[in-house]
């Protein structure tokens, strides 16, 4: 046992399974493009089912139709016979997975499936079988061979119907004109809706906490203001509060470390002018790369060149997007 090449016979199956998905590319055609066109005008939703394995991965597409635009569920076709065929309505698609497309628990569907008018999509690898007799459209999913040496564990033969199935969802999210934003509203509780949902002014500090000074403002005023704040940070504006430049923790190490004399000068002759900002309506994410780029742990948030908030790096903590 000892011997075995346990990484031949990985190299192996991927290797067959990647045959089997290249040969799956040249079966994209036209019942492809049926396929989209229902799934694409349903008024209800599609509803995926399968047996086993190909269950498995029935439930992975319904999953991934649901959060890219196109309303889905998984439905176990055991299940639908004993009660849960009431949750597919006369609006919906039905698309059923079986590499044989013979499996019995799907088969005793069907005739409910055609007397409820639904329409049915087949996903198998045999065009021959009770399935494919059965459906409105058929997409094949045959494979040549399991990657297991047996070719009796589906292997080769879920892969590509997982393909299949990402597909169809890609295409579909395309034709939708499906945005990062749309996909985000899914998914709104991970980093990733953070991330696409999450915009500066959410999280931006304002009014009475924004750090600011006007110019002739003595340093010392300056830095009594930043202390007050608390962010290492004070924004310099004129009277007409147009953003002049900033002040900084590291602006206070250079001045003395030049030997300036703290208390005879003013801000204006220290500051640092142009600073880098962001919009309010841009996305956190956005104001983080800046803030990563740059080396600056508080950006200004600026409107019409007048500052209207501050972000520090630590917000960014609190919102969950490192």
């Amino acid at each position: 046992m000892t011997d075995f090449d346990f990484v031949q016979s990985a190299r192996r199956t991927i290797q067959m399974e990647q045959d089997a998905v290249a040969l799956l590319k040249g079966r994209i055609g036209q019942s492809f493009t049926e396929c989209c066109k229902l799934l694409l005008n349903v008024s209800g939703r599609v509803v995926v089912s399968g047996m086993g394995k190909s269950g498995h991965i029935a439930r992975k597409i319904a999953a991934t139709l649901a959060s890219t635009g196109t309303p889905a569920l998984f439905v176990h076709p055991g299940e639908a016979s004993h009660g849960d065929l009431g949750m597919i309505t006369r609006d919906d698609v039905f698309i059923a997975i079986s590499s044989s497309g013979s499996s019995p628990e799907l088969i005793t569907l069907l005739p409910l499936i055609k007397r409820m008018g639904i329409p049915l999509v087949a996903m198998t690898g045999s065009h021959s079988s009770q399935l494919a007799d059965a459906a409105d459209v058929t997409l094949d999913i045959s494979i040549e061979t399991e990657a297991c040496p047996l070719d009796l564990a589906p292997t080769s033969s879920t892969t590509v119907t997982l393909v299949m199935g990402d597909a169809l969802a890609v295409a579909l999210l395309e034709a939708r004109g499906f945005t990062a934003e749309d996909f985000a509203f899914s998914h709104p509780g991970g980093a990733l809706g953070k991330k696409l949902l999450l915009h500066v002014s959410d999280v931006m500090h304002r009014d009475n906490q924004l750090p600011c000074v006007y110019a002739g403002t003595g340093l010392i005023e300056a830095l009594s203001e930043m202390s007050k704040k608390g962010f290492g940070i004070t924004t310099v504006v004129n009277t007409e509060n147009q953003l002049l430049g900033v002040f900084t923790d590291g602006d206070l190490r250079r001045c003395l470390d030049n030997n300036i004399d703290i208390k005879a000068s003013t801000i204006e002759q220290v500051m640092s002018a142009n600073p880098r900002t962001v919009e309010p309506n841009a996305l956190a994410a956005e104001a983080f790369n800046i803030m990563e780029t740059h080396k600056i742990t508080a950006l200004v948030v600026a409107q019409n060149n007048q500052p209207i908030g501050i972000l520090h790096m630590h917000d960014m903590l609190q919102a969950g997007l490192l």
